[in-house]
C-alpha cells in the first residue's frame, strides 16, 4: 500500500478535524491529519476555547470571585495573584488534553503528519516540515484549518503591552488599566476576567450594540453587572490609531477625539480564517477576503470530494458545533447514514458570569411575529442560588402562549452553560412548559430554575391549575 495515499486527509486538528477523522477511522478509511508542529489540538487547544476557559477558573478561584457576596468585594483566596499562578493551571490542562487528543488519534489509527499543508492539486498536499517538503495524496480532503486573530494596521502588536487574543498568555505581568478593543464574544470574554481580577476595563465598540444574537435583556443583564464590577463601555466608538507613552503606558485615539489611556491593548476585533493560507487555487477553489469558504449542507465545497468544516467556513465557530461539522461531513462523503437532523445549537459565552442561549430570541420572534410569553426565574429566588453566593443571574423561558410548546430558552448566571442542555432537550423534543411544571428537579439545584421559570409563565397566561403561591413554594421547597 502507497503509504503516501489515503483515504481521507484532513488539514487541521482542532474540533473539526479530530471527530472527522475519527469517523472516517472507525469505518476502517485509511486517514492522516496535518497540523502544525506544537498545534496539534488547534486553535482550541493551544490558544483559544480550552486555554481561555481554563484561564477563567483559574482567575474566579484564585481571587474568590464566587465567595464574595459572603466574605466581601475585597476577599481572595490569594492576594497577590501573578502571571505565573494563571499560567500554571493552563498549562497543566493544555497539556492533559493534548495527551488525550494524541492518544485518541493513535488508537484509531490515524496518522499525525506535522507540517504545513498547501494544495498542489485537488487531490494532493504538499507538507512542508523540519525534514523538507513531502507529498500526500488523498480521495478525500477535510478542510478544517481553523483561524487567527484579525489584524489592523492603525493597532500595532508587540506582543507584550498590545496584543490580540493568541498573544495574552506573553503578558509578562497583570495590568491594572486595559483597554478591550472589540465587544464580540472573545472581547467580553477576557474583559469580564480581567476586571474579576480588579483591573479597570475600559471596551471600545464600533457598534452601538453588542451581541446582537443574544437575547436583549440577557445582553442588558451583563452589561449592568459589569459596570457594577468597574468596566466602561464606549459604544458606538471608532478607533483611529493607538499609540505608546513611554515604556508602560498605550493609548487609544478615537474618531471622535477622545483619548483613552491604559496600560495594556487587547485588539479582539474579528477571526481571519487560514484558508488564505493553502493555495486554494491550487485546489480550484477560492476563499472570501476573510478566508472563509463557502459549503453547502453536507459542508462540501464547490469541489465536491474537498469539504470543509469549523472556523473557515464561518458563524458560528464554536468547538461545539465544529465537531458536528466534522462528523457530518466525514460520515457523507464515505456514504454513511446521518439520521441527524438539522441540530438545535446551544450557544456559550464564557462571560463573569456566563451567557447561555438555545432557540428563539424576544427580538427574533416579534420580528416574524410569532406571539409569545415569558417565564422568568432569578437566581436569588434559588436556595441554592443563595448557598453559592450568586447574587445575579436569570433564566427565562420563551414559550407559545397558546400551545404552551417551548421556543426559547436564555441564561444569564454562573453554570448558565450547562443549565442550558435541558432546555435544549424539551426544546428538541417540542415539549411544552407543563414539562418543567410536572418534573420532579433535586433540590436545592440551579435546575430548580425550570420550574420556578415555567410556573411563572404560566400564571402569566393562566394555564396553570396551582396557586399562586406555587411560584414561592418551589422556590423555598415548601
Amino acid at each position: 500500500m502507497d503509504a503516501t495515499r489515503f483515504d481521507l486527509a484532513v488539514i487541521g486538528s482542532g474540533p473539526a478535524g479530530q471527530k472527522a477523522a475519527v469517523a472516517a477511522a472507525k469505518i476502517g478509511k485509511r486517514v492522516a491529519v496535518v497540523d502544525r508542529p506544537r498545534q496539534l489540538g488547534g486553535v482550541s487547544l493551544q490558544t483559544g476555547t480550552i486555554p481561555s476557559k481554563t484561564l477563567r477558573e483559574a482567575i474566579l478561584y484564585l481571587t474568590g470571585f464566587r465567595q464574595r457576596t459572603f466574605y466581601g468585594r475585597n476577599y481572595a483566596i490569594k492576594e497577590e495573584i501573578t502571571v505565573t499562578d494563571l499560567a500554571f493551571r493552563v498549562k497543566s490542562v493544555k497539556d492533559r488534553q493534548e495527551e488525550v487528543v494524541r492518544a485518541q488519534l493513535r488508537r484509531n489509527g490515524i496518522a499525525i503528519l506535522e507540517g504545513t499543508a498547501r494544495f498542489a492539486d485537488p487531490h494532493t498536499l504538499e507538507i512542508e516540515g523540519q525534514g523538507g517538503t513531502r507529498r500526500v495524496g488523498a480521495d478525500f480532503i477535510l478542510i478544517a484549518c481553523g483561524s487567527r486573530p484579525a489584524h489592523n494596521p492603525k493597532v500595532p502588536l508587540d506582543g507584550r503591552m498590545i496584543v490580540d487574543s493568541d498573544q495574552i498568555s506573553n503578558m509578562d505581568r497583570l495590568h491594572r488599566e486595559v483597554l478591550v478593543v472589540g465587544a464580540g464574544v472573545i472581547g467580553l470574554e477576557y474583559a469580564s476576567m480581567a476586571a474579576a481580577l480588579g483591573t479597570r476595563v475600559t471596551v471600545i465598540e464600533q457598534r452601538d450594540t453588542i451581541l446582537d444574537f443574544v437575547d436583549r435583556e440577557i445582553v442588558d443583564a451583563l452589561v449592568y453587572y459589569l459596570r457594577q464590577n468597574g468596566v466602561t463601555f464606549r459604544l458606538g466608538e471608532t478607533l483611529a490609531s493607538v499609540e505608546k507613552e513611554g515604556e508602560n503606558r498605550v493609548v487609544a485615539c478615537l474618531e471622535s477625539g477622545k483619548r483613552i489611556h491604559a496600560e495594556a491593548l487587547l485588539y479582539t476585533v474579528g477571526r481571519q480564517a487560514n484558508g488564505d493560507l493553502l493555495n486554494l487555487p491550487g485546489a480550484g477553489l477560492a476563499a472570501d477576503a476573510r478566508g472563509r469558504l463557502a459549503v453547502n449542507e453536507h459542508y462540501q465545497t464547490a469541489v465536491p470530494h474537498i469539504y470543509a468544516a469549523g472556523d473557515v467556513i464561518g458563524f458560528p465557530a464554536l468547538a461545539s458545533t465544529s465537531m458536528e461539522q466534522g462528523r457530518i461531513a466525514s460520515h457523507h462523503m464515505f456514504g454513511v447514514r446521518d439520521t441527524s437532523s438539522k441540530p438545535l445549537l446551544p450557544y456559550g459565552i464564557y462571560t463573569v458570569p456566563e451567557i447561555s442561549v438555545v432557540g428563539q430570541t424576544e427580538e427574533e420572534l416579534t420580528k416574524s411575529k410569532t406571539p409569545y410569553e415569558v417565564g422568568r426565574a432569578r437566581y436569588e429566588e434559588l436556595a441554592k442560588g443563595q448557598m453559592l453566593g450568586a447574587d445575579s443571574g436569570l433564566l427565562k423561558i420563551l414559550f407559545d402562549p397558546k400551545s404552551l410548546r417551548v421556543l426559547g430558552v436564555h441564561v444569564f448566571g454562573d453554570q448558565a452553560s450547562e443549565l442550558i442542555h435541558i432546555g435544549q432537550a424539551v426544546i428538541s423534543l417540542e415539549a411544552t412548559l407543563e414539562y418543567f411544571r410536572d418534573t420532579v428537579f433535586n433540590y436545592p439545584t440551579l435546575a430548580e430554575a425550570y420550574k420556578v421559570a415555567a410556573l411563572d409563565g404560566l400564571n402569566r397566561v393562566g394555564a396553570s391549575q396551582v396557586e399562586t403561591s406555587a411560584r414561592s413554594q418551589s422556590a423555598t421547597g415548601g
